[in-house]
Order: structure tokens, then sequence, then C-alpha cells
């Protein structure tokens, strides 16, 4: 009897639990606009070129979470630096009539023609650190600009108007060419500043494939103290070929970008990474869908949606005993959240 009675209020409980859940989803679908209030029905692309380190796991891993927030089914296509793959991974997004693509880096010569092929079957865009030219495709930023400069006015803090510098660089990348942009203002500004080399690979695995021309570049060129280095892969490999050289007190390295990887490199004694520049990159992610959710929802995100970045340096990470992401985002609150992107009608990932 105590069985079947305790068996028959569990069953009503839970169907109770049921029905409440059931209307909560019921009445925050209601209170979401089309095509989001019926949760599972838009779908979406994310579509990569680099995939490679810390900082593009961490850009998925806030996609995901975004996507999940919004109840939307996400696709996710990874070229791995194959140009014409990437192209092809779009019009696969096409064919398969999603609602709408995220486009995460990429060449643009590549991209322009594919996004609008995307653009005209009816398909809302948006871009991350690939400019594909096209005014209907908002752009999401990390501001590449300010990155590379909040690197630069702590390598002039830390060793003067006047060094002898080795510069690590790709050309054909957006968010690297922005940041390049950067470089050569810095250098008119400051003729004191000698580029005695640059040098730089995207060949996997990257970190590794610099480091084997860093070290070619620091035999050569005995006299740099300053590495620029401004993405974090770059750096790794810069720092790779520092340490092995035991050149780590004499070469100071500046980057853009951080994960917890970098930290740990960054905090370890004695440490050539002393400064870089960075979002946190699982933010930006979840920038990225939320633009493209403003789209699908008739809403305007605006054509350039910049995520703020932060100065993180090694003493700064010493002295607030940061070892990783979390306590990076816990200590500085700006990391955790950008206010970008956001509608009032639109969830946020649990934090």
């Amino acid at each position: 009897m105590l069985n079947r009675i305790t068996r028959r209020m569990i069953v009503k409980l839970g169907l109770a639990a049921m029905a409440t859940t059931g209307l909560g989803f019921a009445a925050q679908a209601a209170d979401m606009p089309k095509p989001f209030d019926k949760p599972g029905d838009v779908k979406i692309a994310l579509v990569r070129y680099l995939s490679t380190g810390d900082f593009f796991q961490a850009y998925l891993s806030g996609v995901e979470r975004q996507s999940e927030a919004l109840g939307v089914d996400l696709r996710i296509f990874d070229s791995r630096q194959d140009a014409a793959l990437q192209a092809d991974m779009v019009d696969q997004a096409i064919a398969l009539g999603v609602d709408g693509i995220v486009v995460q880096h990429g060449l643009t010569e590549a991209m322009s023609e594919a996004v609008q092929r995307a653009v005209d079957a009816g398909i809302k865009v948006v871009a991350f650190d690939v400019n594909v030219g096209n005014p209907a495709v908002p752009q999401i930023e990390q501001s590449d600009q300010l990155l590379a400069q909040l690197a630069l006015e702590q390598a002039i803090k830390d060793n003067g108007e006047s060094f002898t510098a080795g510069y690590v660089y790709v050309a054909g990348i957006a968010p690297l060419d922005r940041r390049d942009e950067k470089w050569r203002e810095f250098k008119e500004k400051y003729p004191g500043i000698n580029e005695v080399a640059q040098f730089g690979t995207l060949d996997n695995p990257i970190a590794n494939s610099v480091a084997n021309q860093a070290s070619a570049v620091l035999r050569a060129n005995p006299t740099i103290n300053v590495m620029f280095a401004p993405y974090d892969e770059f750096a790794k490999g810069v720092k790779i070929a520092v340490d092995e050289a035991g050149l780590n007190k004499d070469v100071k390295i500046y980057s853009a970008d951080v994960s917890s990887a970098d930290i740990q490199a960054m905090r370890e004694g004695d440490s050539a990474w002393v400064a870089t520049a960075a979002t946190n990159p699982a933010v930006v992610g979840e920038v990225s869908v939320r633009a493209l959710a403003m789209l699908l929802a008739g809403e305007d995100p605006g054509h350039n949606v910049i995520v703020p970045p932060t100065l993180i340096t090694r003493d700064m990470l010493m002295e607030l005993d940061i070892e990783n992401m979390e306590q990076l985002s816990a200590k500085l609150p700006q990391f955790a959240h950008a206010d970008v992107a956001v509608a009032d009608w639109m969830p946020l990932p649990s934090r």
C-alpha cells in the first residue's frame, strides 16, 4: 500500500514538474520573436577556416553555448585552412537549407563570392575576422587595431622608444592585416623601432612551425630584444625558440589573444612572454551567434560589431594570482561578458 502511494505521488509530482517546465518553455517561446518562437526550428552553420589552437576551441565553445541558449540547431564545418574547401562548405550549408551562417576567418578572395551566394539565397550571414566585402554581412571584430595598440604601448613602456624587433606576420588574414596596420603606424611614430626580421607561417602545427623560423631569426639577429607576435600561436612558437636559445632574459614577447595555456606560459619563471592584449574568445563566439540571431529576427546589430579587448601583463597575472581563463574572467569581470549584440528578448548562456 505504502509503495503504491509513494509511486503514485512520485508520478504526480513528476507530471506536475513536466507541466510546469512545459509552461515555462511555452512562456519563453511566446516572448521570443520569430523564428525563435519554435525551439529547434532555426538552423545555423559555423563555417571555420582556422581551428588549431586554444583560441579557436574557446571560440567554438562560445558559439555552442549561445546556440544552445537560443535553442538553435548548430552545424559545424571545419575546412582546416583550406580556402577552396571553406567556400565549398558555405555551399554545403546553403544546400542544407540553414537559416544563417557564421563565417569564422578565411581569405577574402575565397569567401566573397561564396558569401554572396548565401545572401542571394536569402540566408543571413555574419563574418568573424574575415572581410567578405559585403554590406549585408555584419563584421564581428575584436578591434584588432586596438589589440595591437595595447600590446605595442606596453612594449614602448617596457623598452622605451628605441628597440630592435622581430615581427611575426602572415599577410591575407584579416585580423593579422589589421594588426599589421597598427604595427606600421607605430614604426612611423617611433623611428627608433628597428625591425630587422619579419617571418611567419600558418602551417600546422603553427606554434612549432613558427618556432623553427624564430630559431633561425634569433641566430641571424642576436640584437633582437623585442618580438611582436600578434597572435598567441605565433607567440607560443617564439617563446619555444627563445627558451631553447636561453634568451628568455634578453628578449620580451608581446602578443594578442589569450588562453589558459598562454597564461601558464606567461607565468613561468623568467618568462619572455610579458604581455598580450585579448578578448575572451568564448565571448566573441557568443557575440557572433547573437549578431546572427538579431539578423534572423529582423533586427540590426550594426555592420561593425566590436568586442573590446583588455591588456593582460605577466605582472598582472602574478599579482592577482591568475592561473587560467576562469580566474581571469572572475577577477576581470569585463572579460567574462561583453554587452554587445544583446537584445532584450535574447537568452544568454548560463555562467
